[in-house]
């Protein structure tokens, strides 16, 4: 008899599970959120049960045969995905599925050559990409949300997340074209003290950047926070104040068109290491294997696709 309820049926009723609304779940997958309704309809109709209890404000719980549904759910799309591994041991052709986590900022400089360029080579291979700040990639790594991410050795702790540094970026500072400090060249931590900063309050990211003056007996006056990239920017190009980065844009201006001035930063300060990280008990299969060699060919010191790099003597 054939299985009455779908593979990607499953795969639904999973990602709802995941993030208890159908909205939510349509967006990470991605399909339309009436597709997903139906599925779960029809699985609760097959098996006649309620998977669910619906909550007018808080969306959708599972009732106590939803949880156990859920775990051989997730079995089974486990075992299907084990077939294409199987498949792709014996066959010089990659297929299956990938996802993919990328650092939010990194995602626009790194994304579009390394993880879409490696989607055209092998178009077999069902690739999805999401962005997130370093907390939410390692807790979707942890519940095997996505396979791997393109991340920083930041917050890594517990030993259960393997991590494989490909390239070193140091921190700078970043002015605006009118700000007194523009035309250094370079900076210390000791004159940024003294002048408003605008944070990039990312989870551990934030942490990171307060740590480079706790290290040096310092603080900061923060003038403003953040969790946008783009606004940080636009921020520091309008002074209101510096900030400090990793990431190095080729392009030095912000979305409303100022320029930005980059200083290096004088000083022995802690870089963060950019390299790929994965939950320690995933099995890595042939299509993780080879994403991991296209990410070492495109990423190196000195290297990293969407970015700047100075060359010796010059500044960032």
């Amino acid at each position: 008899m054939p299985s009455r309820i779908s593979l990607r049926q499953l795969e639904y009723f999973v990602a709802v599970c995941k993030v208890g609304s159908i909205a939510t779940a349509a967006q990470t997958i991605p399909v339309s959120p009436s597709a997903i309704s139906a599925a779960v309809a029809h699985m609760e109709r097959e098996l006649a049960t309620q998977l669910f209890v619906r909550h007018p404000v808080q969306g959708l719980s599972l009732t106590p045969v939803g949880q156990q549904v859920q775990d051989q759910a997730q079995r089974m799309l486990d075992m299907s995905e084990q077939l294409y591994a199987v498949a792709n041991d014996a066959s010089a052709t990659l297929g299956g599925a990938l996802r993919i986590g990328c650092f939010v900022t990194l995602a626009p400089l790194v994304a579009p050559e390394l993880c879409q360029g490696f989607a055209r080579q092998n178009p077999h291979v069902r690739l999805t990409q999401t962005e997130d700040h370093q907390e939410g990639l390692l807790k979707k790594l942890r519940h095997a949300e996505i396979d791997i991410a393109i991340t920083y050795d930041m917050g890594i702790t517990g030993g259960d997340i393997a991590f494989e540094p490909l390239a070193t970026l140091p921190p700078y500072a970043i002015v605006g074209a009118a700000h007194a400090l523009a035309a250094c060249g370079e900076v210390t931590l000791q004159e940024l003290a003294g002048w408003a900063m605008v944070l990039l309050d990312l989870p551990v990211s934030g942490d990171y950047f307060l740590s480079l003056f706790q290290a040096a007996g310092l603080v900061p006056q923060i003038a403003a926070t953040t969790t946008s990239q783009d606004v940080l920017r636009s921020l520091v190009a309008n002074d209101i104040g510096y900030c400090l980065a990793n990431v190095r844009p080729k392009a030095l201006v912000a979305l409303d068109g100022r320029a930005l001035v980059p200083l290096a930063l004088v000083g022995e300060h802690r870089a963060l290491k950019l390299g790929l990280a994965w939950y320690k008990g995933h099995n890595m299969g042939k299509v993780m294997h080879a994403f991991c060699e296209h990410s070492r060919a495109l990423i190196g010191e000195g290297q990293v696709p969407g970015m700047s790099f100075a060359r010796s003597g010059e500044q960032p």
